[in-house]
């Protein structure tokens, strides 16, 4: 798309793309253009250190930089490891993780409150992920490691329960709620979470924040 102002690195999937998916273009009620990523897979970026790829998405940045794009992202939040990396070498604004979107929910919620995050592998996801986030420490996260919404993502199969997935992240947002009442806002950082957005808002009462949220809020300020 040659006004597609935002360019989205993607990891290299098979796995159902349904709407809500920021891998998916009709989600975004803009134009976007993709680039994938060659091998870099969700078990070589979820499962292991993203790092090494992070030459491959800067090659795949430029890219898209070169063909008119002001702004990059990614279909994978355990990505915020290379964001600063990746912002630097393509000299354009990067948005990784919803990750990165706790500090600014952390200072708008009413004292008292915190923001908590679902994430697909608590198993995973480390304290250098969340330093890059600059997600403060003790921050509450909750994951869905043992549910088939992560075991589809991970192993990148080629179907997707969506009303088991949809579940196992309500139970999730309710058992969060559960554990730390404090719990404001919640945050989903796997790129695959937004189509259940809705649906753990409503069972939660408390707003949800995604990577769709994250970047038609980063695609406006774009220039």
């Amino acid at each position: 798309m040659k006004n597609a102002r935002l360019g989205i690195l993607m990891l290299d999937t098979r796995f159902p793309r349904i709407l809500g998916d920021v891998g998916n273009p009709a989600s975004f009620d803009f134009p976007v253009r993709y680039h994938v990523v060659p091998g870099a897979t969700p078990e070589a970026i979820v499962l292991s250190d993203p790092r090494p790829w992070t030459e491959a998405f800067i090659a795949a940045g430029r890219a898209l930089v070169d063909q008119g794009c002001t702004g990059l992202a990614t279909t994978c939040g355990f990505l915020t490891l290379a964001r600063d990396e990746v912002q630097a070498a393509c000299g354009v604004p990067v948005a990784s993780s919803a990750l990165e979107e706790v500090p600014r929910i952390a200072a708008v919620l009413p004292p008292g409150q915190v923001p908590g995050i679902i994430t697909i592998s608590q198993a995973s996801l480390s304290p250098a992920h969340l330093a890059a986030a600059r997600v403060a420490a003790g921050t509450p996260v909750i994951g869905v490691d043992r549910g088939s919404f992560a075991r589809s993502i991970l192993s990148d199969a080629e179907t997707l329960d969506v009303p088991a997935a949809r579940r196992e992240m309500i139970e999730a947002a309710r058992q969060l709620c559960a554990d730390h009442p404090e719990v404001g806002a919640i945050v989903l950082e796997c790129t695959n979470m937004p189509p259940h957005a809705d649906a753990v808002a409503d069972a939660t009462g408390r707003p949800v924040h995604s990577i769709l949220t994250y970047l038609n809020r980063f695609h406006a300020e774009l220039t």
